[in-house]
């Protein structure tokens, strides 16, 4: 009986049915996710992408297998409220929640929105009314258990900011979107760009963001943050390195991906054991891709000994290095403007003296602190050229070893190699770093050549003219990571953009000057109202007009005496009088006669 072929037939099947259960993928919970794509804005240029972007993106997902994937488009102020209200309902009982907005965003103090269709934003204060915070999207998805997850591909050039109407002059409008530290554990907000800078739209009919995104986001078992780490790679390089996504908030130690990996019926016992090290390797670049004091803290929390919290403990040096010189610029700065106020003010003499001590103090502390700040940035870049150079020996032992085995583990364990982020910040060749400078003094208006990698003397004159309107003292003679880091932290324009003749600033751009009729453009860069010209009451020359000739009365004296012995008035003349000749006509005009 036991040998009959009718029990051969069950056994086969009961085996075949057991297997398929094994590797069937590991069961996720409720996922749900919001596309938005806006394109056909009313008040401004339509964008081409947000639409496509926003279709490629819902593709995805629902290629994922996600439970819910509500996907809009062309959304008003209140379509846009009414879509997150509904799909706050859905994420209350999802264990993973995820918004994707492809559109207009912008920052007005501080603060983020998202723009609809129809906004038409004529002044700063209409953003209040007419835009959606971005603090409403996160609302949306907090209900979400294991993972709340926005995506931004808004960080584009707003056209919105420069037809605004400023109604305080004090009102900050930012250029893209502002940074963001969420407050909610186990969420992440991903932009398309690094917050104060813009993205770009790319050649094609997705942004190259969108392109990355649907490549990495959906590969199964791939953890979120190594996925968006492959995205921003992707970018990078579409992009020459023009655009950086950034990605604001933290997880717990464990994988989170948006597909999970498909169970494995058995370990093959071919199989390498796994490294103790690989989880901690893996947390510090996710750390050090951050980059910022509560990341290195995180992670000591989790890993406290060992190489890598070393590692950590380096970078924490590095960051309160950097914190530490950028307090003593500042104080430096401060205390050389209250020692100008003074001498400029007449103050006393000792409160002067005391003033250019207190200067000459802060500026000591200043070369200390940039001092100290190399010290540690040389020890972190030696300890990352150490363990790149560990990481190499690691692999070629891996990979002898693999050689004789079984080809299948090494094929298998061929992913895990290639996703050493390590080289995001070690091996970056000096033209790469050169370039990197050239590109961030581009975005803040200080370099209007290409950035080539050569740091030649336009580059130069630009690296100055930053030094001079931010207040630093960078080496402008060389591209530097220090230099780079630096320029980094302006979130906006540093040098003022000028335009030549006949045009004028507006914006990163130099427009056309027009003025109006009966007005003319002066040297000043000015339009002036032309002068008219009127008439002139002139007077008639001499010569044209005749005047009657006056009849002059000329009264003459006798040119001959009235008699031989009489002077001109008819009196005689005496005897000395003739003696001299007085009687002649001569003698008596010459006045010496009478």
């Amino acid at each position: 009986m036991i040998n009959s072929p009718g029990f051969a037939r069950w056994c086969g099947f009961f085996l075949a049915a057991a297997l398929l259960l094994v590797c069937e993928p590991a069961w996720a919970g409720k996922r749900v996710a919001l596309i938005i794509g806006n394109s056909a804005y009313q008040n401004v240029p339509p964008l081409a992408n947000p639409i496509n972007d926003g279709a490629i993106m819902a593709a995805t997902l629902k290629g994922a297998g996600f439970d819910v994937v509500d996907s809009r488009h062309d959304l008003s102020a209140v379509e846009a409220r009414r879509a997150l209200r509904d799909f706050s309902d859905a994420a209350r009982d999802a264990d993973i929640a995820v918004v994707y907005y492809a559109g207009h965003g912008m920052e007005v103090d501080g603060a983020n929105y998202l723009i609809p269709v129809d906004a038409k934003l004529e002044r700063d204060t209409d953003v209040y009314d007419e835009a959606l915070s971005l603090d409403r999207v996160l609302v949306a998805v907090e209900p979400a258990k294991q993972l709340r997850l926005v995506i931004l591909d808004a960080c584009r050039d707003n056209p919105f900011a420069k037809q605004m109407k400023r109604t305080v002059a004090s009102r900050a409008i930012g250029r893209g979107l502002a940074q963001i530290e969420p407050t909610s554990p186990n969420m992440l907000i991903a932009y398309s760009a690094k917050a104060g800078s813009t993205a770009l739209d790319g050649d094609t009919k997705n942004s190259p963001f969108t392109i990355a995104l649907a490549k990495h986001l959906a590969t199964p078992g791939l953890d979120i943050r190594r996925a968006f780490g492959f995205v921003r790679d992707d970018v990078l390089k579409a992009t020459s390195n023009r655009q950086e996504p950034f990605v604001y908030g933290s997880l717990g130690g464990d994988d989170v991906p948006l597909v999970p990996a498909p169970a494995r019926a058995a370990s093959r016992a071919s199989e390498p054991a796994p490294n103790p090290q690989a989880d901690a390797r893996r947390d510090y670049e996710l750390a050090l891709q951050i980059g910022n004091r509560a990341a290195f803290n995180a992670f000591l929390a989790q890993y406290p000994d060992g190489f890598y919290a070393i590692l950590a403990k380096l970078q924490l040096d590095k960051v309160a290095a950097e914190d530490a010189r950028v307090a003593a610029t500042e104080k430096a700065k401060q205390t050389e403007q209250e020692r100008a106020r003074l001498a400029a003010e007449g103050a006393k003499k000792e409160a002067q003296v005391k003033a250019e001590a207190d200067a000459k103090a802060a500026e000591q502390a200043r070369l200390a602190a940039e001092k100290a700040k190399q010290v540690a940035q040389d020890q972190a870049a030696a300890a990352e050229r150490n363990r790149a150079d560990k990481a190499a020996d690691t692999q070629i032992v891996a990979s002898n070893a693999a050689t004789g085995g079984d080809s299948r583990a090494a094929a298998s364990s061929a992913p895990d190699k290639a996703t050493n982020v390590a080289a995001l910040t070690a091996g970056r060749t000096p033209a790469d770093i050169t370039k990197s400078v050239q590109l961030e003094l581009r975005r803040v208006g200080c370099l209007s050549g290409a950035a080539d990698g050569d740091w030649n003397a336009e580059s130069q004159r630009s690296l100055s003219s930053f030094n001079r309107n931010a207040g630093m003292k960078l080496d402008v003679k060389t591209a530097s990571t220090d230099t780079l880091d630096v320029i980094r932290q302006k979130q906006s324009r540093v040098c003022p953009l000028v335009c030549e003749h006949g045009y004028k600033a507006d914006g990163d751009h130099c427009t056309r000057i027009v003025c109006a009729d009966g007005t003319f453009l002066n040297d000043d860069n000015e339009c002036e109202k032309r002068r008219a010209n009127k008439p002139v009451a002139k007077r008639d020359r001499p010569e044209a007009r005749q005047f009657p000739q006056a009849k002059q009365a000329i009264v003459r004296r006798s040119q001959t005496p009235t008699g031989p012995a009489q002077s001109s008035t008819g009196r005689p003349l005496t005897g000395s009088e003739r003696a001299v000749g007085c009687n002649s006509y001569q003698a008596i005009m010459s006045g010496v006669c009478p």
